[in-house]
């Protein structure tokens, strides 16, 4: 029985460990746990969360929570390793860009444990990005390459990576995204305590921001609130609102208009309940330009670069930078364009967890 450790640091981690995890469960020979690092926890996550993504609550949950960069990084670092020097995993399979990301991956390496990197090879070109950090440092050290579309591929083969290693599986956000898609019937929608104001709103943006550059600057976030304010003059906006973001509106003294609808931080099936219907979504997360693209709906990116420019090439997102006037800008020419069918992206089926379980069995020799 070879013993796999599937690593994830924050909620939208345990969005992509999903279906990585639902994968597993078609072979008998390996046994595949879910470790937490407690990265980003909020009181939020119960039982319901992992009933929404079909996983079980993680087995190892190390709470690795506060601090800065490096005593977060290091808190992970010296916890994974005692759980893997007890229960001795065969590989460790990280994803994405976060701290717990980075620390995994280095432990696992330093305790000649194999590691394997989801979402492998995404670059932004910003090296003031703490993830671009974790990305470049994690495909320096990994083993196995899953990418989710040909930009990462490409810069893996520039930094120098074995390309007989690297494996274009496509998108696991994706696959988590069309699995539950199709579980948004009434008997789940009808308690969403979103479901009224959704009904009533009819039309509607939807709205999550969220990074540090983005509002901890105060300058930056007056001007795009002053823009959201003004989208919100013609077009209610609905916002799952950060703790962070909460906490940086008050202290700025930066009020936001009455038709900007704040709800708390929401689990991945209620807010996917209410941007899959908005004409228009602005956000600053990374997942939601994929899943925008993957769905065909308008996404507005408040950020200056982006990891996954395939949305913005082949898909419905645009880069608005962070200035208000751009995003309203943008936002306006978002809600002028017509519906159209979603793109198709090579790879975003909702298989590349099955695709990714193919490689490593076979890596695994399981």
């Amino acid at each position: 029985m070879k013993k796999v450790f599937l690593v994830a640091g924050a909620r939208p981690n345990l969005m992509k460990v999903a279906p990585v995890f639902r994968a597993s469960r078609r072979w008998d020979s390996i046994e595949c746990d879910i470790v937490y690092t407690g990265q980003h926890y909020d009181r939020e996550m119960s039982q319901v969360f992992f009933e929404d993504l079909d996983i079980p609550e993680p087995r190892f949950n190390m709470g690795k929570s506060t601090g800065t960069h490096a005593e977060q990084t290091g808190a992970i670092m010296v916890a994974f390793e005692k759980i893997c020097m007890e229960h001795k995993p065969d590989l460790v399979v990280v994803v994405g860009d976060v701290n717990s990301t980075l620390a995994c991956s280095i432990t696992a390496r330093k305790l000649h444990i194999p590691v394997a990197h989801v979402e492998a090879g995404l670059r932004s070109g910003d090296l003031d990005m703490p993830e671009e950090i974790n990305r470049i440092v994690t495909d320096s050290i990994s083993n196995l390459y899953f990418t989710t579309e040909e930009h990462g591929r490409t810069n893996l083969i520039a930094e120098g990576k074995d390309p007989g290693l690297v494996f274009d599986v496509g998108n696991v956000m994706i696959d988590n995204l069309f699995h539950n898609v199709n579980r948004l019937g009434d008997e789940v929608t009808r308690d969403y305590r979103s479901r009224p104001l959704k009904e009533k709103l009819g039309s509607y943006a939807f709205m999550t921001m969220h990074r540090p550059s983005n509002v901890d600057n105060e300058e930056i976030l007056s001007g795009i609130v002053k823009a959201l304010n003004t989208i919100a003059e013609k077009l209610p906006i609905v916002f799952p609102i950060h703790p962070r973001t909460a906490k940086m509106l008050e202290e700025f003294g930066i009020k936001l208009s009455d038709n900007i609808h704040t709800l708390p931080p929401l689990a991945f099936r209620e807010s996917l309940y209410l941007w899959k219907d908005a004409r228009v979504v602005i956000t600053d997360s990374g997942g939601l330009q994929e899943e925008t693209t993957a769905l065909g709906v308008r996404c507005v990116t408040v950020r200056e670069n982006t990891e996954r420019p395939c949305t913005i090439e082949l898909g419905t997102n645009v880069l608005a930078g962070v200035s208000g006037e751009r995003v309203l800008e943008e936002v306006e020419k978002a809600l002028q364009i017509q519906d159209e069918p979603a793109p198709e992206i090579p790879g975003w089926d909702g298989k590349a967890a099955e695709r990714i379980w193919d490689r490593l069995a076979k890596f695994l020799k399981a």
